[in-house]
């Protein structure tokens, strides 16, 4: 059965639940554990969209899909590529992608992000899909000419960890067939990125189990499964949008509060 669960600030009060159309049921207990409906619901619109979960590590991932590798002329990885996104990156829905301070030209990278249910430590691939709590939508931003600026040091922690660079959301969806996914990334309405997740090189049982060989994953903790082709810039005041059927729209603006 498919779940859309959400965290969300009501009153100044942070509260989780399942969203169903555009009404929130708050829920009570443990997000990935035991809980149950206590009874009050909310409107949407009532409430302050949060975080859909609180990682202690964003993970995402490099050279993961084959349209983009056959486009760059990049090797076929023997193992997952990642990079981890840090804790001031971390934003939510509609929160305000600022500029970076430093400038740059900045590119927005439309991903599904697998989130972990339970600790998980050097899991089987067969085992994996149990560690998995759902899945949620992810724009992994990034400042690209900071990337290579330097000839003897590539600067992907730099130039993905800017304020406000990784936001997720607006939900955490389970009970979803992640194969059958599609991301679809638009700019100010216009469609710019559409692919399946069916051509990731690493499926989401080999990435929960190789990154659970390096660190352990908690609950929380957000896999970012790399982009595709249709990575582009953004310009101040632009509206960016990442979509993914069953799981919704995370929409930010950049350059503007």
């Amino acid at each position: 059965m498919q779940t859309r669960w959400i965290r969300y600030r009501l009153d100044g009060i942070d509260s989780f639940g399942t969203l169903h159309g555009d009404r929130v049921l708050e829920h009570r207990g443990d997000f990935f554990g035991d809980n149950e409906p206590t009874g009050r619901s909310a409107g949407l619109e009532q409430v302050q969209v949060l975080m859909p979960v609180q990682p202690t590590k964003v993970i995402a991932l490099w050279n993961n899909f084959g349209q983009l590798r056959e486009k760059l002329q990049l090797a076929y990885p023997e193992e997952p590529l990642y990079l981890l996104k840090s804790p001031n990156s971390w934003s939510a829905h509609g929160a305000p992608i600022p500029l970076p301070r430093g400038g740059g030209k900045v590119a927005f990278e439309g991903e599904l992000g697998i989130v972990i249910g339970r600790p998980c430590t050097a899991v089987t691939e067969s085992e994996a899909m149990a560690f998995v709590f759902g899945y949620t939508v992810g724009n992994d931003v990034t400042v690209s000419d900071i990337l290579f600026r330097d000839a003897s040091f590539a600067q992907w922690t730099r130039a993905k960890g800017l304020d406000g660079f990784c936001p997720l959301g607006p939900v955490v969806a389970s009970g979803l067939d992640p194969a059958a996914l599609s991301v679809k990334t638009l700019l100010d309405g216009q469609v710019r990125q559409h692919y399946p997740i069916s051509d990731m090189t690493f499926s989401v049982a080999q990435l929960v189990s190789r990154i659970s060989l390096d660190m352990t994953l908690l609950p929380g903790d957000v896999i970012l499964c790399g982009t595709s082709v249709g990575v582009g810039s953004m310009k101040p005041g632009s509206l960016v949008e990442v979509e993914i059927e069953g799981i919704g729209r995370l929409s930010n603006r950049f350059g503007q509060a």
